[in-house]
């Protein structure tokens, strides 16, 4: 347990809990967009119902997305100080461009979505959810163009030093060769994380009988939202995958616990990565179908793990193996969840699908652990690389830094987000017991 493993275990900590908290909003400001625009058309007072309950818990998820997300700038300071240096001429563009275009979009407007449903006039109140909608969106967009530079870097050089890297070309790193594809992953991926939580709180109420006419519109809405952004996931998962082979061999090699040098790659449904062996074991594979969805050739070899040198390729080839599998199955599953809603609603007996709707209750964790599980598979599969094939992880924490300073500050971290987190649930628990606003037949408004 040394410097390095403990400064990435500190940042995949603080990492992982904030990531709760982006999906969410931005998968529900897409829904409220959607429920604020049904009400301004059809003047349905339970549209303006649904939005004005969703919108609370917008702004809980907002809050704790902001308290969480502020931890994770300090510590390029802190842990991570030689990486900031090399890399600071382009992530700080891209960071202080996500500050000038997301961050004060989105909370600027978010007072407005909050407190302005009598301040403002109707349409006014629209635009400012959708600022804040398109606010969270620009958000995740500079995040991943950030974080796919450090995938395939594109637009730079290195200084005469060799101590940094340099912009040269600002649109060649917003484009770099896996940012767009790794964008629509992870947006597709937040639509059904959004969608997932109303649903998931929307059968609660049809289960329980409560707020049904409520449920069941929002449940309508959010389907429709969870079924598109799934089958979204499907394709613009084969995209990212087949850019990941291209430009990260190395990674998708262990992705599919491929370790011949030069051999057509199998597509495993499930297995075992023995790393000592340098096999898969307990493995039903379909022999050379990675090489066909990648090539259009069962027999055309993709490069394996044996192709690197020890030192260049990833270490631990199991997790990134299972991650990325349990990753695959969780869609999967969803896509299948989705398309059953569907059918019942369609026929008009999904409130009697007792035993589906449970499901879709608890069904709120999969998309959650799908985004955790990708982006292991993400960063696990770049190592030994923080930037890739130009800066090592082990050559970019901080020289100052002492191993017991990042345990002490790895310990307290784990202890403030076991409270925030027991907090969050308690808040969200307290407002979805509370229940929406219901309306009376003069359009008044009645607490539940």
């Amino acid at each position: 347990m040394d410097v390095v493993i403990l400064s990435r275990l500190q940042f995949a900590l603080t990492t992982a809990f904030h990531y709760i908290f982006p999906p969410i909003s931005i998968g529900l400001g897409v829904v409220l967009v959607i429920m604020e625009g049904m009400y301004l058309k059809t003047k349905n007072p339970l549209y303006e119902q649904m939005t004005k309950f969703w919108v609370k818990i917008f702004g809980l998820v907002f809050a704790m997305g902001v308290a969480s997300g502020i931890v994770l700038e300090f510590q390029f300071g802190t842990n991570w100080a030689t990486y900031s240096r090399f890399v600071g001429d382009i992530f700080g563009s891209v960071l202080a461009a996500e500050g000038i275009f997301a961050f004060f979009l989105e909370s600027g407007f978010l007072a407005i979505l909050l407190f302005g449903w009598d301040k403002v006039s109707p349409t006014m109140h629209f635009i400012s959810t959708i600022c804040v909608s398109v606010g969270s969106l620009f958000s995740a967009v500079w995040i991943i163009i950030a974080n796919s530079w450090m995938q395939t870097p594109v637009g730079y050089k290195i200084a005469e030093n060799g101590a940094r890297a340099e912009i040269t070309d600002f649109w060649a790193v917003v484009f770099n060769p896996s940012s767009m594809i790794r964008l629509s992953h992870v947006l597709s991926a937040a639509l059904i994380t959004g969608a997932s939580l109303v649903l998931s709180v929307s059968a609660y109420y049809l289960l329980k009988k409560r707020h049904e006419d409520f449920a069941k519109k929002s449940f309508k809405i959010c389907l429709v939202v969870a079924l598109v952004g799934s089958l979204l996931q499907l394709a613009t998962g084969d995209l990212s995958a087949k850019v990941v082979a291209k430009y990260q061999p190395a990674k998708f090699a262990a992705m599919e616990g491929h370790y011949a040098e030069s051999a057509p790659a199998p597509l495993y449904i499930f297995g075992w990565v023995n790393e000592k062996e340098e096999r898969v074991d307990f493995g039903l594979g379909i022999p050379g179908m990675s090489s066909l969805m990648l090539h259009g050739d069962s027999t055309k070899p993709v490069p394996g793990l044996k192709s690197f040198k020890p030192e260049d390729r990833p270490k631990r080839v199991n997790w990134i193996f299972q991650s990325y599998h349990l990753m695959v199955a969780i869609g999967m599953g969803l896509i299948g969840l989705m398309m059953a809603g569907i059918f019942f609603q369609y026929k008009g007996t999904l409130e009697k699908q007792r035993f589906l709707l449970w499901i879709f209750v608890f069904a709120v964790i999969a998309p959650q652990l799908a985004n955790m599980l990708g982006w292991i598979v993400a960063e696990l599969g770049r190592q030994p690389w923080i930037v890739y094939n130009l800066l090592r992880t082990s050559d970019a924490v901080s020289r100052s830094v002492e191993a017991s300073q990042v345990l002490a500050s790895l310990i307290m971290f784990s202890l403030i987000y076991a409270l925030l987190f027991s907090l969050f649930i308690f808040l969200l628990d307290s407002k979805i017991k509370q229940g929406p606003q219901n309306f009376n037949s003069d359009g008044g408004q009645q607490r539940a």
